[in-house]
Parts: C-alpha cells; sequence; structure tokens
C-alpha cells in the first residue's frame, strides 16, 4: 500500500506540484489549501506524513500542529515542517513539538523535497 501524504500549503502551485511530485513517486498525496482543511483532512485520512506549511490562511501551521499534536487520532503523526521561514524560534517551537524535520522552501527543490520524503520512509 503506498504511503500517504497529506500536504497542508495555501500556495496553491507549491501544493499542486507537490502533489504531482509525491504522486509520481509512488505515494498517495492530497492536499489542503488552509489549516482547517489541514485538520479535518488530516483527521479523515490519518496520513502516515504531513508536510506542513506555517503561514496559512483561517489557522497558522503552528496552530495546526499544536492541535494536531492535542487529538489522540492525529497526535503521532509524523510532521515535516516546509516553510518560507528560516525562523530560528519557529524552528525550535516545531521540534519541541515533534516534527521529524523543518525544510526551508527556498533551499529545496521538488525533487529534494521527494527525497526528502522518500528518506524518512526509508528510516
Amino acid at each position: 500500500m503506498n504511503k500517504k501524504v497529506l500536504i497542508i500549503e495555501d500556495e496553491t502551485a507549491i501544493a499542486d506540484a507537490m502533489q504531482l511530485g509525491l504522486d509520481e513517486a509512488g505515494y498517495a498525496a492530497s492536499v489542503a489549501y488552509d489549516g482547517e482543511d489541514g485538520l479535518v483532512q488530516a483527521t479523515k485520512l490519518a496520513p502516515d506524513l504531513i508536510l506542513l506549511d506555517l503561514l496559512l490562511p483561517k489557522k497558522d501551521g503552528m496552530g495546526v500542529l499544536q492541535e494536531l499534536r492535542k487529538n489522540d487520532k492525529t497526535k503521532d503523526i509524523p510532521v515535516m515542517i516546509l516553510s518560507q521561514l528560516s525562523d530560528t524560534a519557529k524552528i525550535s517551537e516545531g521540534v519541541a513539538l515533534g516534527v521529524v524535520g523543518y525544510l526551508v522552501k527556498v533551499d529545496y527543490s521538488l525533487s529534494e523535497v521527494v527525497g526528502k520524503i522518500k528518506n524518512f520512509f526509508e528510516q
């Protein structure tokens, strides 16, 4: 069975490209374009990994991460942050909430992000 990845990203071009890249790599990728929908999708889909942006409409990424960790159905889902923010305070907060990676968008190409996800699943 394919690993399920939920992408929570409001920039549609990035989200759709990530979904296509992950689908092509053999993953079952789904997209939520805002934080509130991301929480709904995470509960409904029970993905194997969530790629989470921090700057989101309706509920920001850290709020989403905090809600995920409070919910028994989603508290153990691995989360990898993919954000434009390279803010050390946000990185520290993410690490404290158990993220499995923090990628700054401008530092990685789509294929590199897919590679990081492959590496995560192969651990």
